[in-house]
């Protein structure tokens, strides 16, 4: 199972929840894998809005029903 003992944000138990990696998402994104890490294991970290708006048009290839506030507290 993904993510397993890891703490993770709500990017990263998604990501998990659909078997998908960081490295997928920041491909399909083109945003930093430094980046996509910091996303998803951190739970307080807030990306700025390009950053957000790159990773949310990824987030709904898979899943067209997904906001910004789904995985960010705004």
């Amino acid at each position: 199972m993904w993510g397993l003992g890891k703490p993770r944000s709500k990017l990263g138990k998604w990501l998990d929840k659909n078997g998908l990696e960081q490295q997928d998402l920041a491909r399909e994104s083109r945003v930093s894998e430094n980046t996509i890490s910091k996303a998803c294991n951190d739970k307080e970290y807030i990306p700025g809005n390009q950053t957000m708006k790159k990773i949310l048009k990824a987030v709904r290839k898979i899943d067209s029903n997904k906001k910004m506030s789904d995985f960010w507290d705004m």
